[in-house]
């Protein structure tokens, strides 16, 4: 089990950083609805307890980190890439177009930022020293706080959906290509908030009976 720490930021701060800054997305593999990045500023003298990856925590438990965060005033940026922009550049550039606008986003509410931790294995580029971490989540204090911030932001900005949508049901599968989902798409077919460039959605699209054929007969 990993637990996420400050080992990197304070390695990072010795070597003359001040303003350490971690970014992280969500909503890469969903059907529908947008790609969202976090970015955070986490001061070393943060104390959150049980913050992890996102993906290990269940939904309550990032819910209360989320308001925790809120409450102590941590400083974070927001990305929000939509469905019909993801269609149209791909979900690899929607990504590195969300990380850049939560860099920014971050960067206009507190100024001057020295260094970027980011998730995964791309290296980016935001004008500044950065770092690609693989699991960055699973290891970096800043980057597990920037995915908890940012998968608590796009559940309860899809959430919402419901009312727009209803009969999507995007407030239970966050519109993830859950075997409901499907049977939803299939009844209702396509709504502007699915991304018809991705799987499940394009396939309908492309030919509505062999879909139905597949979704009916999955167990």
């Amino acid at each position: 089990m990993y637990t996420p720490n400050f080992s990197l930021e304070r390695k990072l701060h010795n070597q003359g950083f001040e303003t350490i800054v971690g970014i992280d997305e969500v909503g890469i593999g969903a059907l529908a609805g947008p790609v969202v990045a976090a970015a955070v500023f986490l001061p070393f003298s943060t104390r959150i307890s049980g913050i992890k990856d996102s993906k290990k925590l269940l939904a309550k438990k990032r819910e209360n980190l989320y308001s925790q965060i809120l409450k102590l005033n941590i400083k974070f940026g927001i990305g929000q890439i939509d469905p019909s922009i993801i269609d149209r550049i791909n979900i690899y550039k929607a990504s590195q177009l969300a990380r850049k606008k939560a860099f920014k986003d971050l960067q206009d509410k507190i100024g001057k930022i020295d260094y970027v931790l980011v998730d995964g294995r791309i290296r980016e580029r935001f004008g500044i020293p950065s770092k690609s971490i693989i699991k960055g989540d699973r290891l970096c204090m800043s980057i597990a706080c920037a995915s908890v911030i940012a998968k608590v932001y796009r559940d309860q900005l899809i959430s919402k959906m419901d009312k727009v949508y209803p009969g999507y049901t995007f407030s239970h599968h966050k519109g993830y290509g859950s075997k409901e989902h499907h049977r939803n798409i299939l009844r209702n077919g396509v709504s502007p908030i699915h991304r018809k460039s991705y799987g499940g959605v394009k396939w309908f699209l492309a030919n509505k009976k062999e879909y139905e054929s597949w979704v009916l007969s999955s167990k």
